[in-house]
């Protein structure tokens, strides 16, 4: 099978350290609080997400405690919010840039946040029980790669992509968005399931998500852009509900899936 698409290319590690350290330090304090608010919210729906996947597989039975390991932590939010749901054992985090680092150092609520080369990860095999990869493999010029290297020191990784090979992102207006952002890959279900192959790994469970309104009117200002937004999330998640494969093909909805070893 043909690999997914690239949006665009970022030659090597420096470039992706330097671009992601900017988006840390770049902002005025009033986007900087702002976009922290967004981070958090996203963690609530991410934490559901993984939370669900690891009771399908029973990773968590009779309430056993886990260590676990984010890979592209950011600022600790996904990790914060885990600890808040009472998610139990070592919470842990690795990010690329140290403006993120610094930040997550500073959460009580994680218990270590290391910088790394967006490679290979500092841990032994089989280190963690699950490693998390959210909103990370879009970022990179080969997920499969960073997916195997997380497969290696974890026993199982939940990993969530945006689905964004879709009519909505055919527009210059989202292709744009997506470059600033950062996003190297645009991937459909297939493409997402071809990285979890290609990492050597299998889909234990799935799911997908549309956003809940929260999402799509947080960036609203105004009474008009809040009631386009709760229409936008009306229509998508009942769309979503009634016919999935029609949703896929017309926005972008976030997927996420457990991956274990062939054998596990």
């Amino acid at each position: 099978m043909a690999r997914p698409p690239i949006i665009h290319r970022m030659d090597d590690a420096a470039q992706l350290v330097k671009f992601y350290d900017e988006a840390y330090t770049s902002q005025s304090p009033a986007q900087a609080a702002l976009y922290a608010r967004w981070r958090a919210l996203g963690a609530i729906g991410k934490a559901g997400h993984v939370l669900a996947l690891c009771a399908r597989a029973n990773l968590r039975a009779g309430g056993h405690p886990i260590n676990t390991l984010e890979i592209g932590c950011g600022d600790g939010a996904l990790l914060c919010e885990l600890h808040t749901r009472g998610f139990g054992g070592r919470l842990a985090g690795v990010e690329i840039t140290q403006a993120a680092v610094d930040i997550a150092r500073e959460r009580a609520q994680i218990d270590s946040v290391e910088l790394y080369d967006g490679s290979r990860l500092p841990a032994a095999d089989g280190a963690y029980e699950l490693g998390i990869l959210s909103h990370v493999l879009e970022h990179v010029p080969d997920p499969a790669a960073l997916l195997a290297e997380a497969a290696r020191v974890c026993g199982a990784v939940v990993m969530e992509v945006p689905l964004e090979a879709n009519l909505s992102t055919r527009r210059t207006s989202k292709r744009e968005h997506a470059t600033e952002v950062g996003h190297l890959q645009r991937l459909d279900r297939a493409g997402a399931r071809e990285i979890v192959a290609r990492a050597g790994l299998r889909v234990a469970g799935e799911l997908e998500d549309p956003l809940g309104r929260s999402v799509h009117v947080f960036f609203a200002s105004t009474p008009l852009a809040r009631a386009r937004g709760t229409t936008k999330w009306m229509l998508r998640s009942t769309l979503h509900r009634l016919a999935p494969g029609l949703a896929r093909h017309l926005f972008t909805v976030h997927y996420a899936c457990l991956c274990l070893p062939p054998g596990a």
